[in-house]
């Protein structure tokens, strides 16, 4: 769920530590640890909060254009099955520039981020004793135990055991709200072209909303099925998440589906905002779960 290729425990520094954050959820993480002053480079996808990142340095960039491909061809890009060793860039001249002590990456998917593997060697080719975390969280307590072994490494252990304990709460309270309702069959969609289920946490925040994942089983890493898999599984409701995308751009792509066979005896489509509440492993997987609620039960 989190691994660092250095010793174990806080991270030692001089001054105020300098982090370099690889990974949108690790940025988001950060921001709920308070430390965004410490940020010292980003990638070019993190985006939260809004206007909070807009002076800290940008040191990664992709291959490929993300606002003019479609998804089929997005998906050929990166190689198909979620591996894309090459989608994205690490400037290794601006991650020297940005002098960190901590750099936050994963090695949970290359399409997700720069490869844990990238990572590692252009960090050892810099000078300077700098440490390289990976979190790899699969479910939702993995998500909480990064947060909180994250704060460890940091240094702010107690305000990481207080915002774990907060969103602990807070999923529980969802779990407490929808408790003995009707509980309505759900498929989640994580990718259009092709159909890629949304597997990893996204089961459990179904389920902690009140109702019943399909196609994939929490902590899975999913395969694309066909429509027809969808169909068969006779959802109530379809949730539309594909990684990467914000709502306009899913709602642009809906015409791949809408004239399928069985769209039409879907009883519930809801377009979400994937980035922001269900692709990333970060903090905000628990407003995604407080969302759903209100979407499967009001």
């Amino acid at each position: 769920m989190l691994r660092a290729d250095v010793q174990d425990g806080p991270v030692a520094y001089r001054g105020r530590i300098r982090i370099v954050s690889l990974l949108p959820a690790a940025t988001d993480f950060v921001a709920t640890l308070g430390l965004l002053p410490s940020l010292a480079g980003r990638t070019h996808e993190c985006d939260w909060p809004p206007g909070a990142l807009d002076d800290v340095p940008v040191v990664t960039s992709s291959a490929i254009d993300h606002d003019v491909l479609s998804s089929r061809e997005i998906s050929a890009a990166v190689g198909g099955e979620h591996r894309g060793s090459a989608l994205y860039s690490l400037d290794a001249a601006m991650l020297a520039a940005a002098e960190p002590d901590v750099v936050l990456t994963q090695d949970l998917c290359d399409v997700c981020a720069v490869s844990y593997r990238q990572v590692s060697e252009t960090v050892r080719a810099l000078d300077g004793d700098i440490r390289v975390v990976s979190l790899e969280p699969r479910t939702l307590d993995g998500i909480f135990t990064c947060l909180a072994t994250l704060g460890e490494v940091l240094g702010v252990p107690e305000r990481a055991a207080h915002e774990t304990r907060l969103l602990q709460e807070r999923r529980e309270a969802v779990r407490v709200r929808v408790a003995g309702r009707p509980r309505p069959r759900v498929a989640a969609i994580e990718w259009l072209d092709p159909l890629w289920p949304a597997g990893h946490w996204v089961p459990e925040q179904i389920d902690a909303a009140g109702g019943v994942p399909l196609l994939a089983a929490a902590g899975e890493h999913t395969r694309p099925i066909t429509w027809d898999a969808v169909v068969e599984a006779r959802p109530d409701v379809l949730l539309l998440m594909p990684c990467g995308f914000p709502p306009e751009r899913t709602e642009a792509e809906l015409r791949l589906l809408t004239g399928l066979p069985g769209w039409d005896d879907i009883p519930a489509v809801h377009v979400l905002d994937g980035p922001a509440y269900f692709n990333r492993p970060g903090p905000r997987v628990v407003d995604g779960a407080e969302i759903l609620a209100e979407l499967f039960h009001g």
